[in-house]
């Protein structure tokens, strides 16, 4: 009996000729495929936010640093950028969870913004694992990174620098060689090591020994900080009383009624007054009141003067006073910090130089204000001040610096640099209280504190006040949502650190040495991709 085929309307394929799945199935399959890296990423990003106040658990900077590394190693740019973008998000939203007052828009905003430096940051990671001593390019690329984030958009805001998670460990000394920018290299050295290290654990061509000299390595750049000395002697004292009168309210309604901060601080002052005319305390050289310690501007209201006046009397001892006053036009204002003498009234004054986009002056005010209401709260944009914080206040040469001030290397740097002998942070972190920012700006002012050699005063309205030693170490401080009052004696320093004398030369070698390894990355990858019909090896 014949065999007979049955005939179907179509040929049957060959696999060769087997349909390829759609664009949007290829999609989701590599979505579905990258869904543990990214997983992964959030983690790292979740680990290394932790490092920072309030939580403080500082080793975490280097699980971090290392997980972004293992990450992207060996990936193209274009995932790395993906995966460093899942690494910085959730990073920044906890770390700047603390805008919360403000809005979740405020800080999903910022956050994505600030993540965008860490996307760059992964392909650069990806590109340059591919060079040998690839840990040291990493380094230097997460200086890259943040020297970015401290310039760009709109002046930069540095948060959460990996230095800032070192401000009392064995890091911490480093800053008096290079300051922040040394700090942050160590920390990302030490992890991306830790990183090679593991890799060596692993897979077919594994290497104990060079794992363990890579985990040596990490060990002596964490502990390369106890060979650094950090001078603390004073050239002289001082006396000093710093006034924390507290707020009506936290959050952004904090002034209360007007006059309420100021008679607050005013009355805290002349109770201390009283306490060293009975004898209770020692008569202070100086006083130091923080930042919108007064809410009115005494040039313009004379209550709010004769009320500043009054107490600076009664103390009888040259006072910082900081207030707002009037711009030079009816669209601006400034914050000040003011030298007021029991005698002479008010004299020298300093300017805030870097006010704050979007919480102290509006961008591009006339289309933003339209679209979201919220930002008519900024009734007047604040002036920038154009010159640095040195005044004589009293007996002392101090360096003032207002607020977020101190997360800025170049302008704590430049008070140092034309004398000043003490700084002070007057700070109103009375929107914030009790979200972790009052404990981040305090660990900023400590790492200020070794890199220049200088004690650290921090005059708040409502916590954290505190006095920082010269090595970094919190002498006192005061507690949240508290009147208190801090009395000590501090040293005055002339002599310079190390990292006075360079500047910002570690940063800028650093950060462009992060950019040369990814330029050197890319031309050896195209020397090395092979080129039209020759067949790759």
């Amino acid at each position: 009996m014949p065999v007979t085929q049955e005939r179907s309307g179509t040929a049957p394929q060959s696999p060769d000729q087997a349909p390829r799945p759609g664009r949007a199935a290829r999609a989701l399959a590599k979505v579905r495929a990258g869904l543990p890296r990214t997983g992964l990423a959030v983690l790292g990003g979740l680990l290394l936010a932790l490092a920072f106040p309030p939580f403080d658990l500082w080793p975490l900077s280097l699980v971090g640093v290392a997980a972004l590394s293992l990450l992207t190693r060996g990936r193209t740019a274009r995932q790395a950028a993906w995966t460093g973008f899942a690494f910085g998000l959730p990073f920044f939203l906890l770390l700047l969870s603390w805008l919360r007052v403000i809005g979740w828009d405020a800080t999903v905003g910022l956050s994505v913004i600030e993540a965008l430096f860490l996307a760059a940051l992964g392909s650069g990671l990806a590109v340059t694992s591919r060079l040998p001593g690839w840990p040291l390019w990493a380094g230097c690329l997460w200086i890259t990174q943040e020297w970015a984030r401290d310039r760009l958009p709109l002046g930069g805001f540095p948060w959460g620098r990996l230095a800032f998670a070192n401000t009392a460990t064995p890091y911490t000394p480093l800053a008096a060689l290079g300051g922040a920018p040394l700090v942050t290299f160590a920390v990302a050295l030490s992890g991306a090591l830790l990183a090679w290290a593991a890799l060596r654990l692993r897979g077919p061509r594994r290497a104990p020994r060079a794992a363990a000299l890579a985990a040596l390595g990490a060990v002596a750049a964490l502990l390369a900080g106890y060979l650094v000395p950090v001078p603390t002697a004073p050239a002289d004292t001082v006396k000093v009383a710093l006034v924390q009168g507290n707020v009506p309210n936290p959050g952004m309604d904090f002034l209360g009624r007007p006059m309420m901060v100021l008679n607050n601080h005013a009355a805290a002052t002349e109770k201390l007054a009283a306490d060293i005319e009975a004898g209770r305390v020692e008569r202070p050289d100086i006083v130091i009141w923080p930042e919108n310690s007064s809410d009115l501007d005494p040039f313009s209201d004379p209550l709010a003067y004769q009320r500043i006046d009054e107490a600076v009397k009664a103390i009888g001892v040259p006072t910082l006073v900081g207030t707002l006053v009037d711009g030079p036009d009816s669209r601006h204002v400034q914050n000040e910090g003011i030298v007021w003498d029991p005698k002479t009234g008010p004299g020298a004054s300093y300017t805030k130089q870097h006010p704050v986009p979007f919480g102290e002056y509006v961008p591009f005010r006339d289309q933003l204000a339209k679209v979201i209401t919220r930002l008519q709260r900024v009734a007047r944009d604040f002036y920038p001040g154009d010159h640095n914080g040195v005044m004589q206040l009293g007996p002392a040469r101090i360096g003032d610096v207002i607020c977020f001030e101190v997360a800025y290397d170049e302008i704590v740097r430049d008070t140092v640099d034309k004398g000043a002998r003490v700084l002070v942070v007057q700070t109103n972190n009375a929107t914030y209280a009790k979200t972790g920012q009052p404990e981040q700006q305090l660990a900023m002012s400590r790492l200020r504190a070794v890199e220049h050699g200088r004690a650290v005063l921090i005059a708040a309205t409502s916590g954290i006040s505190a006095v920082i030693a010269p090595d970094g170490s919190v002498v006192q401080r005061t507690e949240e949502l508290t009147a208190a009052e801090l009395s000590a004696v501090v040293p005055l320093r002339d002599g310079t650190t190390v990292a006075d004398r360079v500047g910002a030369a570690p940063e800028w070698t650093l950060a462009v040495a992060g950019l040369l390894a990814c330029g050197a990355a890319v031309l050896i990858g195209r020397r090395r991709r092979p080129t039209a019909g020759t067949p790759a090896t």
